[in-house]
């Protein structure tokens, strides 16, 4: 049985790195059924799909980031209670978060549904590849409020200190997902469509292995009265949650803004692109986890004022992310180009050599600041965990305009390639705004607690 951590004791760097363990494992086992998925399509249906499903790759990753950013500010108000002992103000917590998990979930979907031309037609996804790519994002809404359950779900176990469940909830979720995309597109031949299925089946369990836990987590069992509606602990939690979910919005826009660039390039391209993509998330895996990690960890010290072990657990945590991603970069820099290709269709040759470059050369171009890109994680999440979301939000705005003007820029050039470079810079102008905003919000924490 997986037990809640308590991180406010013991050595900062084991404990990060080892709560941090299981989230990898679970991140590996939620992008393997990504990438399975995107293997099938691009393998089983074709280069068409592979490329239909880029088209929406960040809308889709909106979405998720709304479930993802609203749940884990939620979360943050429940790790600073358990810093502090108070077991009611965590039940209370986790039943209005509990409230507004689910009515976020169903305003998500009704919005989307409806928007969802809208989005399309402003990303200029090309009139071919909309058809499949409208069928995959109408089930994946539909699907919502499993991603929302599961989040909400999980930020609750990772508040107090259990990340192995949500690794349990990954594992068992990402082999049943393999094997019904498996069924769903090579057997019933439902192309597209038989992916997204698979992933939100997928996503029910997830939610439903981690809802087991949380029910048998005394200190999360919330009561009947702790579910209706406190205007106050609303505000408060919707303060939090609300900036962090914003924050994923913009840089979906910003995303969304690239990629409707890149669909006005060759089909070789737009393949190439979304293959890399789709490794994106296993490049970020371990800077999630970290972040996840960091986020509980400064929280529960932080409700507990135990400022001077805030810091030693950011000291270790930048050591952490910097020597961790390396280690990613060097291993995609050797091994890039035969990953890269397991996604590309060989029905024409021609197509897929160009492809596959291209796709490699955008690896290789953010594995280069693949350790900026995890201090960004790390210090958007201590911030998070000091209950500031708001900077958060504001480096989320300078990423968009970063990666939007710059990608405008390239596209008026007509240097394609040059595309690669504007989420980088997004990453490098976006870290060195959140260390220093962390490290002027942690002096002024400091110096007021010490009056």
């Amino acid at each position: 049985m997986a037990k809640n951590l308590n991180m406010t004791r013991g050595n900062p760097m084991k404990l990060l790195f080892f709560f941090s363990l299981p989230l990898m494992f679970g991140n590996i086992f939620q992008q393997l059924y990504t990438v399975v998925d995107t293997a099938i399509v691009g393998r089983g249906v074709g280069m068409t799909a592979l490329a239909a499903l880029g088209t929406v790759d960040w809308l889709n990753w909106m979405f998720l980031g709304i479930a993802q950013g609203f749940t884990s500010g939620f979360a943050v108000r429940i790790s600073q209670n358990f810093g502090r002992n108070n077991h009611r103000g965590m039940q209370k917590a986790a039943g209005q978060s509990a409230f507004l998990s689910a009515a976020i979930a169903l305003l998500v979907v009704i919005l989307g549904q409806l928007l969802l031309p809208v989005f399309l037609m402003a990303m200029q996804v090309p009139m071919d590849l909309r058809p499949m790519g409208t069928q995959y994002m109408r089930i994946m809404l539909a699907g919502f409020p499993a991603v929302m359950f599961f989040n909400y779900c999980a930020s609750l176990l990772r508040a107090v200190g259990n990340s192995k469940t949500p690794l349990i909830a990954m594992i068992t979720a990402s082999f049943v997902n393999i094997v019904l995309d498996i069924l769903f597109v090579f057997s019933f031949r439902w192309g597209i469509a038989g992916a997204a299925v698979a992933t939100v089946i997928a996503q029910c369990l997830s939610g439903a292995v981690c809802a087991w836990k949380v029910v048998r987590t005394p200190e999360l069992h919330f009561h009947k009265e702790d579910w209706k509606p406190e205007i106050p602990l609303c505000k408060d939690l919707l303060a939090i949650g609300a900036p962090v979910a914003a924050k994923n919005v913009i840089i979906a826009l910003g995303g969304m803004v690239v990629q409707s660039i890149v669909n006005g390039f060759s089909l070789a391209f737009i393949a190439g692109f979304t293959s890399t993509n789709k490794l994106y998330g296993l490049l970020e895996i371990a800077a999630t986890s970290y972040g996840y990690a960091v986020t509980t960890y400064v929280g529960q010290n932080y409700g507990a004022m135990d400022l001077d072990r805030v810091k030693k657990g950011m000291r270790a945590a930048t050591i952490l992310a910097v020597v961790t991603s390396l280690i990613i970069a060097t291993i995609m820099f050797v091994f890039g180009r035969p990953i890269t290709m397991l996604f590309i269709s060989r029905e024409d040759p021609v197509m897929a050599v160009d492809a596959g470059n291209i796709a490699y050369w955008y690896l290789c171009a953010m594995s280069v600041s693949l350790p900026v890109l995890y201090l960004l994680y790390v210090y958007q999440s201590g911030l998070q965990g000091m209950g500031n979301t708001v900077v958060p939000m504001v480096s989320g705005i300078l990423e968009f305009f970063l990666r939007v003007s710059l990608s405008i820029t390239i596209a008026l050039t007509g240097f394609q390639y040059g595309i690669f470079g504007a989420e980088v810079s997004a990453w490098w102008g976006a870290a060195i705004f959140l260390m220093i905003s962390y490290f002027h919000h942690y002096n002024k924490v400091k110096k007021k607690h010490s009056l």
